[in-house]
């Protein structure tokens, strides 16, 4: 039955209902604009032209932008119309359009009531979340990262993927079961050097990184890929928009004991953590848990060794081998 009004609708928080109501969007646009969807051709600006700054494609992802677009074409509006309309800009929609880019909580919040769209986008936008298993959280993590302003890290497991070299990136992937196939080890060192990109990326995002002495101490790969690696952090710690601390082996007070940890601050300014387990991992939005992480982050700035004092560590464990 073709639905008539907003009146009445029960709108059960399922997957099913999310897409019979894009399934209803998708037919308003085809009868309301059926030629102007025909003719209208949308160019999208990369993020970035050398394609970094995308993400793997997933088709929850595709879908969803999808919903967006409907809704949109049914409003009658542009990329850029709509832009005007929520303070997004065009590259920003044309991300989330094409499923290269996981929606801000804001931007989900200004289209649905931009675009009229009956409580559809913020469902399907907390359905897109839910679906996205514990194997996913870290792509979601990675997306958030795209758009961050500073990015802190404190690290007590290995060193972190940003500040890997290759050998080393190796060295741990060949090493944790279950092992992978050649092909899939290849993409994960692929993709983890990757996202390295992104700090020396312009505008410039603040770089905070906190790590114990014991992971370079490690010697994960042997005594050359760790000489490598250390050689690999001096440089990427003098780096303008790079804090590199290192946190002693003996630290008698210490505000990291409940396990590693990242920060961020988007160009919204809204922030988020992420913590992350055996196998797990998870992105934190709640205010007051991500306060308690940035007082704990805060402790640990102090109780590490400065930047210079850290160099100077890193130096000397680089004779040491």
């Amino acid at each position: 039955m073709r639905p008539t009004s907003r009146v009445g609708w029960g709108v059960p928080s399922t997957w099913t209902a999310t897409f019979h109501l894009y399934e209803f969007a998708l037919w308003t646009v085809v009868v309301t604009d059926r030629e102007a969807v025909r003719g209208e051709v949308t160019a999208v600006a990369s993020v970035d032209e050398s394609g970094d700054d995308e993400v793997e494609q997933d088709s929850d992802l595709e879908s969803f932008g999808d919903m967006i677009k409907a809704f949109r074409k049914r409003a009658d509006l542009t990329q850029e119309q709509l832009a005007t309309l929520i303070r997004y800009s065009v590259q920003y929609i044309g991300s989330v359009e094409q499923g290269r880019r996981h929606p801000s909580t804001k931007f989900v919040d200004r289209v649905e009531e931009k675009l009229d769209a009956f409580g559809v986008i913020r469902i399907a936008a907390n359905q897109l979340t839910r679906r996205r298993g514990l194997a996913k959280w870290f792509r979601r993590w990675a997306e958030l990262e795209q758009g961050a302003i500073t990015l802190h890290t404190y690290e007590c497991r290995s060193i972190p993927g940003l500040l890997q070299t290759e050998a080393y990136a190796r060295a741990q992937i060949r090493d944790v079961p279950p092992l992978p196939t050649p092909e899939d080890a290849e993409a994960r060192v692929v993709l983890r050097l990757r996202r390295q990109a992104l700090l020396r990326k312009t505008p410039f995002i603040a770089f905070s990184f906190i790590i114990e002495q014991s992971v370079i101490e490690r010697q994960t790969g042997g005594a050359e890929v760790t000489g490598e690696l250390v050689d690999h952090l001096v440089g990427c710690g003098s780096l303008p928009n790079v804090d590199l601390q290192i946190m002693p082996t003996v630290s008698p007070v210490h505000a990291g004991t409940d396990g590693p940890f990242r920060l961020l601050e988007t160009e919204e300014h809204e922030r988020a953590g992420y913590s992350e387990g055996q196998k797990t991992g998870h992105v934190i939005t709640d205010p007051k848990a991500v306060s308690v992480l940035h007082q704990r982050y805060a402790k640990l700035r102090i109780q590490a060794l400065n930047p210079a004092e850290s160099a100077g560590l890193l130096m000397r464990l680089r004779g040491s081998l």
